[in-house]
């Protein structure tokens, strides 16, 4: 039985320094993309029999990417953002998708699947995640500018976690085990009502 890997988050300091010092990894040495890539690691295998399938395997792995870069993006939002309400929202997407990450990676090793930590949104983008370019300016934006910012690129990061799931459930046979087919809904529920709450924050900022 394997132990499951601490979480490890960076730092927006240290993410900034990352980014800036360039990547080692060839997906980031493309400017961060990597559309080929599906899942990590080795070829996806799946036992005979198994009510669950690739791309449900695909979709766990790669929302851990996304969960992981949207929580880098709301620890920003602690040094440079001032607005109580947009930091309320930020707080909960840390303390909501923390525990959903640990959901996926426990779905994958039930299952004898690779399951990525935490880093691994440095190494690929899917729907909706942010650039490097993106995510730098970001970090070196202020105030109402932050929150701008920060507002539009979580709803285009939230929207393209949705799509993941529509994605997912396109596919043959994918979504119907019960366990993901619960959490893939539930991120399509939880993340529309914050695109909601987001679109209502960024009509309220100054012009």
């Amino acid at each position: 039985m394997s132990v499951p890997r601490p979480l490890r988050l960076l730092s927006p300091a240290v993410l900034l320094a990352a980014l800036l010092a360039g990547a080692s990894s060839p997906a980031a040495a493309q400017g961060g993309m990597d559309h080929s890539k599906h899942h990590m690691g080795p070829e996806i295998v799946i036992p005979k029999g198994a009510i669950y399938t690739k791309a449900d395997v695909e979709f766990m792995q790669m929302m851990i990417a996304h969960h992981a870069q949207a929580i880098v993006m709301a620890r920003m939002a602690e040094s440079n953002s001032s607005n109580a309400q947009l930091l309320k929202l930020s707080r909960k997407i840390d303390q909501s998708q923390m525990p959903e990450i640990q959901i996926m990676q426990d779905w994958l090793r039930r299952h004898d699947q690779v399951a990525p930590d935490t880093s691994s949104w440095r190494t690929v983008r899917m729907d909706g995640m942010l650039s490097d370019e993106e995510l730098q300016a970001l970090n070196a934006a202020r105030g109402a500018a932050f929150d701008r910012l920060f507002l539009n690129g979580m709803i285009k990061h939230h929207a393209g976690a949705i799509k993941m799931v529509d994605d997912l459930f396109k596919s043959p046979g994918a979504g119907q085990e019960v366990d993901a087919n619960v959490f893939a809904n539930d991120v399509v529920v939880a993340q529309t009502a914050e695109i909601g709450i987001m679109r209502r924050l960024l009509a309220q900022l100054p012009k």
